[in-house]
């Protein structure tokens, strides 16, 4: 097993990487025809923009911030709740991003003040045949799986509620960020259902087990106070008078890895998420093959050479100075 593993991390091109793909242990189609690129646009780092009327919209933060991507859920008359349109345009916009080779962070966050995501349609759940319901549920947590596997760190900026499937899609990222009066549950007992969204797999992954089926079993909302002492969250912050402290937070997280070789934050993340999936001696093995992929890039190099002369580093990202050995390719 082990070597079947290393044997396909060193076959894996940029291509396979920035699409996404589960390509050790699930190899699936990745959409193939993504949208046309979707246009950016600079904001301020503090702004809301629910006056669009996109129900997802992306933008790119300039300058110093160069690298950093936004990705706002945008349905303030229902709370950002999850209907067929918006995870539509999620996954549309989550796939498409995985593409992009100026990206180095993806923040995810709600254009809407005092809420991030309340969870699926209900109104437009009533509506569907018996047979729609599974098929919509799987497609929830396609977007999850794919925010999960985004190839570059994300981090969720939780400045409101984020229930149910909002949650989940929470827990799918590397880094989530809580303001003090955030409000979070997995509230789908209460509806006689489960989690379908990742919820019960991820949530017991990040705290302990007993306090994952607690908040499941009964249901129970928690305030971002709550859920940093659980573990839930890596920071809880104070709310301020634009309700984005949270975003604020996660943006200055974002600032400290532009810092940081963009290669290197792929491949740890992907040493990271690989390695925790299996047995310590294949992670220790998914580690080595991840380390050798950043060994002849020109990054490398940079990082040594700013170091002995005492510059900040610029590193560029997408170059090597050779083909490996035992042939993998660069895009």
């Amino acid at each position: 097993m082990m070597f079947n593993i290393v044997k396909n991390l060193n076959r894996l091109s940029w291509q396979s990487l920035s699409s996404g793909r589960d390509f050790i242990f699930n190899p699936k189609t990745i959409v193939e025809n993504c949208p046309n690129k979707l246009s950016y646009r600079t904001i301020i780092a503090a702004s809301f923009d629910s006056q669009r009327d996109d129900e997802v919209f992306m933008s790119r933060l300039s300058g110093k911030q160069s690298g950093i991507v936004i990705l706002s859920m945008n349905r303030p008359k229902a709370a950002n709740s999850l209907s067929r349109s918006m995870v539509r345009a999620l996954n549309q916009s989550i796939y498409q991003l995985a593409k992009d080779d100026e990206i180095r962070v993806l923040i995810i966050r709600s254009a809407v003040p005092g809420v991030f995501c309340a969870g699926a349609d209900l109104k437009e759940r009533s509506t569907m045949h018996i047979k729609e319901i599974p098929l919509f549920v799987a497609k929830l947590r396609s977007v999850s799986t794919a925010i999960a596997d985004f190839p570059h760190p994300t981090i969720a900026a939780i400045d409101g509620a984020a229930l149910g499937g909002g949650l989940e899609y929470a827990l799918a990222t590397d880094i989530r960020v809580a303001s003090l009066n955030a409000k979070m549950g997995l509230v789908e007992t209460k509806l006689a259902i489960i989690p379908g969204a990742g919820g019960t797999q991820r949530l017991p992954r990040l705290i302990p087990i007993n306090i994952a089926k607690e908040l499941i079993f009964t249901g129970r909302i928690i305030d971002g106070s709550q859920a940093f002492q659980y573990g839930l969250v890596n920071y809880c912050v104070a709310q301020n008078e634009t309700n984005d402290g949270a975003y604020l937070k996660a943006v200055s997280l974002a600032e400290e890895m532009l810092k940081n070789g963009p290669l290197a934050l792929r491949w740890a993340k992907m040493a990271i998420n690989r390695g925790s999936e299996v047995d310590i001696n294949t992670g220790l093995a998914i580690e080595g093959a991840c380390y050798a992929q950043l060994v002849n890039t020109k990054d490398r190099i940079e990082g040594l050479e700013s170091f002995k002369e005492k510059r900040p580093p610029n590193y560029q990202g997408f170059s090597v100075l050779l083909f490996f050995s035992f042939g993998f390719s660069v895009l």
